[in-house]
């Protein structure tokens, strides 16, 4: 029984290594982006196999010393094709941007300006965003590279205008929540201080109008609390155990290491002075 198990493996990874030539040779063979996605398509791959064609691609653009747009483009005429395409290549994103940090600065490169591609030119949905998650404790240097990459290839595709545009979409709203993120200051002066550095301020004007109203919008949350509190003695008690509960929140929010805290010092200095500018 062992050894037919052993057989069928063989056999399954002999097959994903010819499946893999076949894809390369098909690639390097092609003149063209629509040329490769015709030829590739003609291999009629299985269900199962149609993930592994497209990760090909990311693999493939990604061994380039410097980014070919030729796989940008291959990759979008699969997600226009079908739109399961679209989404293998959001799970793709997902893994990608959870093991940047195992690429060489070449390849991370080559990767974000694929995905990037395939975002300005909306053939996969912009929800892939959700993945990113942009402040000091969930961010390396790696990861903040392909962000700024990714961003800046985007921006110069699109326009700053009309990526501002983009990300201030109500609709797509959650979906942004971690790459302009409003959960603590710490976060958002982080997120605005890193799109400012890589010259897309921009985007962060919703940010910064939400750093300046923060504390209005803690003392109106205050306000009624305290006069809800004289009313009975039922109503302050729960109102105390709700206040507890955020105090709680804001604890573990703003509870750092000592390195990150002179960090975030330095931004809110630099924070301030750009807003003075504005």
């Amino acid at each position: 029984g062992d050894e037919g198990k052993q057989a069928i493996q063989d056999e399954t990874e002999t097959d994903l290594v010819n499946l893999r030539r076949t894809i390369y040779l098909t690639m390097q063979s092609s003149m063209q982006a629509d040329e490769a996605a015709h030829k590739l398509l003609k291999l009629q791959t299985k269900p199962e196999q149609e993930r592994e064609l497209l990760r090909m691609v990311i693999e493939c653009g990604m061994q380039e010393r410097t980014y070919m747009k030729y796989y940008g483009v291959l990759a979008e005429r699969f997600c226009k094709i079908k739109k399961e395409f679209a989404d293998i290549f959001d799970e793709l994103f997902a893994q990608y941007y959870a093991t940047v940090h195992r690429l060489e600065t070449n390849k991370l490169r080559n990767v974000a300006k694929i995905f990037a591609h395939l975002l300005h030119s909306d053939s996969m949905a912009w929800s892939c965003l959700e993945y990113i998650r942009l402040n000091e404790d969930e961010t390396t240097s790696s990861s903040r590279i392909f962000i700024k990459i990714l961003f800046q290839e985007v921006s110069e595709f699109l326009g700053l205008a009309k990526l501002k545009e983009r990300l201030e979409d109500p609709y797509m709203a959650q979906s942004f929540e971690g790459v302009l993120p409003r959960d603590n200051p710490r976060n958002t002066r982080f997120a605005i201080n890193f799109f400012t550095s890589i010259g897309l301020g921009g985007i962060t004007e919703g940010l910064r109008e939400h750093l300046r109203n923060m504390p209005k919008m803690i003392m109106a949350q205050q306000r009624p609390a305290s006069s809800s509190s004289s009313s009975s003695s039922s109503s302050s008690s729960s109102s105390s155990s709700s206040s507890s509960d955020s105090s709680s929140d804001s604890d573990s929010s703003s509870s750092s290491s000592s390195s990150s805290s002179s960090s975030s010092s330095s931004s809110s200095s630099s924070s301030s002075s750009s807003s003075s500018s504005s």
